[in-house]
This record gives structure tokens, C-alpha cells and sequence, in this order.
């Protein structure tokens, strides 16, 4: 392997270590972001004026003032012969694009934009699976000045109906279908069912061979500030938000991550397992094309036909940079190793995972059962209101089990108290961002007060983030969970993280969430949900062991009341248990937006249990 690029980069500014850079990015942020702006190649049509313009407030920051970027001119701007996408579906079909034939096919399908009636600012809904004309989409979309609306490709008709009616979304592409576990899931049945009621929406474009015709379109000037992306995200109560990203924002965090992260570079083979309608989809197309790589996509269950199919798509396409999520990784771990040994796993390097924190087991087994104690795991969190990260490990600083060896560059991570002081080491605390980077959100759509009170409202100028979080004596960050997950028993603070990990590392469970119940004498007490082992069965012993378990790790005070078994959580299609959900539905409370719920089957569970002995 040559020289990480992180390393390339410590040359290119002429620092030591990353320490030092990571001083220097928070201390000189237009001169830092100037610099990333330089390494990563990103090409402006005019000139910027000034790199940052803080005269709104922190809050309403402005990147690159008076400079035209577009981005998809960086995202083609490379070898017109390296392969730029290459893709295998769930029944083995593939494709392959090179940038060449990329740039070809994104200016035919601005054209077909076009002529439809798409214009600079114009929302356009992109409901796709992970294909290589997903990639088309959104860069054609942002050649002709136009607004991607990405979608998760599970959502049912009313999550749809919902942002579109939203965005006032002009046209949504879609496909006619897409195989899911050997099954066609409808989606262009859904898209029009959900576009029925929305008057905005002109045209449905289904992609199919062809469809994007042989014309070709002009790159449309676009400003720096510029939207180029509105990412949804689900609220706790009430409608989704709308997160907004500019040009110069989104894109240029996500390349930043992935180069200086996990070590993405020209030609890099990197795969994530994702869906278009997660940050982290979007975030995989932009940060790759922008550093001339190669995106490596697998669109389909990653345990179908067999255990090992994710094993034999990153041994067949040689990808070298795996993203994947623990709640994946728990759930392969229970196949052994048998799918693992089959395949030559030698072209993998670096591990990328995001999406919740993980519990010491299965970070293990990857790094030890699939990675054989070679390859290591950047561990990444941060979110769609980011774009990318505020925690990030990288190939030149400790690998530590659980955490994050350090802040990304450019982000003034603190872990802050109730009055926003910094914490002693070793004291929980709220994760906050103490000064601007360039991928932050540009606002929620349509509800800019929404916005501030979400993120600006604690303390002045400072971005709450809303996890809960923690250093170590070795300078090692922990992400402990949803800072309004967190409990409160007796007095005593507890993240869900801490307590799951005690759950699930007992050998008849394989996945755990932990609530917070209102009780009339501690105020609040703990209940647990566990998804138990294919050899295990509920029972009040069990259940009671689970108990002591906690009990015994953290205290008599923060035994659970009550042990529940589940045959399933309530997930996003991103594999993030939702325990706002889970709390909401068991005490029978209006469990709010739904939609993103990869099975919302299991909410039903939930519910049951309350009338069933723990």
C-alpha cells in the first residue's frame, strides 16, 4: 500500500502529525479550508472572494463568497478511462462506468432534465436503489443547477407523498422495480401512488435502458452557496426535516472525510452498505467522484442468496475500503466463519463504520474473525446535518475497540456540561461544535427557526449535536447514545449504549435497547428490549438473568425493571435502532414519523409487550 493520503496531506501543509493539524484546522479555519480546497482539486468557474463570512452569525455561515461551483465539474474532472462505478445487483447482474462514459451519460440525462422542463432550483426526486444511473441522476441533476431529493427506496407511498409535497418537487425518477430477497419490490407502483395528490410533481421518469436518450447539456453557473441537495431526516414528532447543503458544503465535507478518513484516493475501490435515501448514500457518490475513485456498489440483501454474498461481492469487484454498519456486522456474525473463509478478502484495507455506536463484541469479531487483526476499523459519527462527520478515526492514529481516536479535521469537538463548560476526562457529557466547518446544514426547508432550535438553542454559538459523549485518558472519544435516550435512574445518568453492550454481550442475546420509563419513585427506570439467539427462548429466568447482569456490571441502582423479549427492534433502513420509537410505543404515546422504519412490523411488538410479564 503506498502512502496514505492522510500523510500526503500533513506534506501538502507542512505539519508534523495529525495533532498539529488538527489544531490548525480549528484555529485557522478559511486558511485550513482553503488548503482542503486546493488538495482535493475543486475546480471554480469564478473565483471566491473569502473563504468564510460570518457576518449572519455562526449559525448562517457563508462558504467560498462570490465564487461559482459547480459540483459536478470536480466530480468528473478525471481520467476518462479509470472505472468510476462498478455495480453488481442482487440477482448478479453488473455494470461498469468509466468516468468517460459517466460524463457522457450525465450530460445526456441533463438533457433529458431539460426537456422536461428542469431548471436551475428546481427540486427533483431521485427514488432509486443503489444503480450505476443513481449515480447519473444526482450529478446530472447538479450539472443543470437543479436540487436532488434523494429517497429511500423502501418508502411506502405516504413517506413519499410527504417530501414531495415538501420540496414541490418537479419531476421524480424512479424504476420500474428492484429485487429484494429474490422478491420485485414496486417502485414505480409507489411513486405513483404517492404522487396522485401532489400537483407539483409534472413527471415520473422511470430509468430503464435508454431512457436518458444521446443529447447532451451545458453545465449551468451556480454560486458556491448555491442548494445542490435537500436530505430528510426524521423528526421525533411531526413532519420530517428537510436538511439543506450547498455546492461548496456537502460534497466537499464528504470528500475531505473519506480522503483524510479512510484513505480514499484516485482509483480507490470503495463500497459502503447504503441506500440513496441515508446521508451516507449521497456522501459515498460526491466524496468518491470528487477524489477520482471507484465506487463499488451492491444493490440487494447482503446476506441473499447466502451468508456470504457481501463476503463474495467484495472478493469478486476487489473492493478495498468496506463500509458497514454493527448492526450488519451482528447480524452476519451469526453465520461463522464458514462464509468468510470461502473468499479472498485480500484486497480489503480499511474497515469504514457509521450509522450507531458499537458494542464490544462485534467490533471484534470484525476486526478479528473477518479482518484477522489486520485491517483497521474507522469508526465515524457525525450526521446528515454535518455532512459527515464531528468523530473520526484514520489509518495513522490508534485503533482502539468502540471508539474514535479523535475529532475530523476542521471540527472544535468539546463534550460540554449542563452549562456548557467542558467536562473533566472521563466525565460524560452533551457533544457539541464550538466553531463552523464547511459541510454544515444551510438550514431546514421552509422552517429556519426549526433549525436554530434544534442545534443553536443551548448555548450561543455553539452547535449541539445531541449525543452524549465521553474522553478517555489516552485522548479516545465514545459515543454513548441519543442525549434524550439518556436515563436518569434514582439520580444516577446512564447512556443506552453502555447498558445494550451489557446486554448483548451475554451469549443468548443478539441485540439490545434500552428506555427510560417514568416511575413514581425513582422518577425514572429502566426497561430492555432483547432479540434473543436462534438457540435461545424467552423465559422469566432468562430474564431475570439479564437483569442481574446489568445489575451486577453497573450497580443495584440500574437494574432494569423489566426485561422484554422481542423478535424484532424498530429500525431505519440505516440500521439505527429508533429507541424514541420504541419508548413512544410502549407507553401507548404517538410514536411520530414512522416512515423511515425499515420494518414497522416490530413497533407492534413493542406494544405487546407492555402486557406481557418481563
Amino acid at each position: 500500500m503506498g502512502k496514505a493520503q492522510l500523510l500526503r496531506f500533513l506534506e501538502f501543509v507542512g505539519l508534523p502529525d495529525f495533532h498539529a493539524l488538527h489544531r490548525y484546522s480549528i484555529d485557522n479555519i478559511p486558511d485550513f479550508t482553503e488548503n482542503v480546497l486546493k488538495y482535493l482539486n475543486i475546480r471554480f468557474q469564478k473565483p471566491y472572494t473569502d473563504v468564510l463570512d460570518l457576518r449572519r452569525g455562526v449559525e448562517w455561515a457563508r462558504w467560498c463568497v462570490g465564487g461559482e461551483l459547480n459540483i459536478a465539474e470536480s466530480c468528473l474532472a478525471h481520467d476518462p478511462d479509470r472505472l468510476a462505478v462498478i455495480w453488481e445487483g442482487e440477482g448478479g447482474d453488473t455494470e461498469s462506468l468509466t468516468y468517460g462514459e459517466l460524463a457522457v451519460r450525465v450530460s445526456a440525462a441533463g438533457n433529458k432534465l431539460e426537456s422536461l422542463g428542469i431548471k436551475k432550483g428546481d427540486p427533483v426526486a431521485i427514488h432509486l436503489p443503489m444503480l450505476p444511473d443513481t449515480v447519473v441522476a444526482m450529478i446530472a441533476t447538479a450539472r443543470i443547477g437543479a436540487v436532488a431529493v434523494p429517497l429511500f427506496s423502501g418508502y411506502g407511498p405516504a413517506a413519499i407523498e410527504s417530501r414531495l409535497r415538501d420540496v414541490s418537487a418537479k419531476v421524480v425518477i424512479t424504476c420500474e422495480s428492484f429485487p429484494r430477497r429474490g422478491k420485485q419490490v414496486a417502485a414505480l407502483a409507489t411513486v405513483r401512488e404517492a404522487a396522485r395528490n401532489c400537483t407539483s410533481v409534472e413527471h415520473v421518469l422511470v430509468v430503464e435502458p435508454g431512457v436518458w436518450g444521446s443529447g447532451s447539456s451545458e453545465m449551468e453557473p451556480t454560486n458556491a452557496e448555491d442548494r445542490l441537495i435537500v436530505l430528510y431526516t426524521s423528526g421525533t414528532t411531526g413532519r420530517p426535516k428537510g436538511i439543506l447543503h450547498s455546492h461548496c458544503g456537502f460534497p466537499i465535507k464528504a470528500a475531505q472525510d473519506m480522503c483524510l478518513g479512510t484513505d480514499v484516493g484516485p482509483g480507490t475501490r470503495i463500497s459502503w452498505v447504503t441506500d440513496l435515501g441515508w446521508m451516507m448514500g449521497p456522501w459515498l457518490i460526491y466524496g468518491a467522484l470528487i477524489l477520482g475513485a471507484t465506487i463499488t456498489l451492491y444493490d440487494g440483501a447482503p446476506d441473499y442468496p447466502d451468508p456470504g454474498r457481501l463476503w463474495a461481492f467484495c472478493a469478486r469487484h476487489k473492493v478495498e475500503v468496506l463500509g458497514i454498519s454493527p448492526t450488519l456486522v451482528r447480524a452476519l456474525a451469526v453465520y461463522g466463519t464458514n462464509p468468510i473463509e470461502r473468499h479472498d478478502l485480500s484486497s480489503l484495507r480499511l474497515f469504514g463504520s457509521t450509522g450507531e455506536p458499537w458494542n464490544p463484541d462485534p467490533w471484534r469479531w470484525l476486526f478479528e474473525t473477518v479482518g484477522k487483526g489486520q485491517i483497521p476499523i474507522v469508526n465515524y459519527s457525525g450526521g446528515t446535518e454535518i455532512s459527515g462527520g464531528i468523530l473520526m478515526g484514520n489509518p495513522i492514529l490508534p485503533n482502539k475497540p468502540c471508539s474514535f481516536p479523535a475529532p475530523c479535521p476542521g471540527i472544535a469537538a468539546d463534550v460540554v456540561d449542563e452549562t456548557g463548560q467542558s467536562v473533566p476526562i472521563g466525565t460524560v457529557g452533551e457533544l457539541v461544535i464550538r466553531k463552523p466547518w464547511i459541510g454544515m446544514a444551510r438550514g431546514f426547508l421552509n422552517d429556519p427557526e426549526r433549525y436554530l432550535k434544534t442545534y443553536w438553542s443551548r448555548w450561543p454559538g455553539v452547535w449541539a449535536h445531541g449525543d452524549w459523549a465521553q474522553r478517555d485518558e489516552d485522548g479516545h472519544w465514545y459515543i454513548l447514545g441519543r442525549s434524550d435516550d439518556t436515563l436518569k435512574i434514582a439520580g444516577k445518568r446512564v447512556g443506552p449504549a453502555e447498558v445494550e453492550s451489557i446486554l448483548v454481550g451475554h451469549e443468548s442475546v443478539t441485540e439490545a435497547a434500552v428506555i427510560g420509563v417514568p416511575h413514581d419513585v425513582k422518577g425514572e427506570c429502566m426497561h430492555a428490549f432483547a432479540v434473543l439467539t436462534k438457540n435461545s427462548s424467552p423465559s422469566p429466568a432468562l430474564a431475570e438473568e439479564l437483569r442481574s447482569v446489568v445489575s451486577n456490571a453497573l450497580g443495584k441502582p440500574l437494574k432494569p425493571d423489566g426485561v422484554h423479549f422481542v423478535p424484532a427492534l424498530p429500525r431505519t433502513r440505516n440500521n439505527k435502532v429508533m429507541r424514541r420509537v420504541i419508548r413512544a410505543a410502549y407507553l401507548n404515546h404517538d410514536p411520530g414519523d414512522l416512515s423511515a422504519l425499515e420494518n414497522p412490523g416490530a413497533v407492534e411488538f413493542i406494544r405487546d409487550a407492555r402486557g406481557r410479564p418481563s
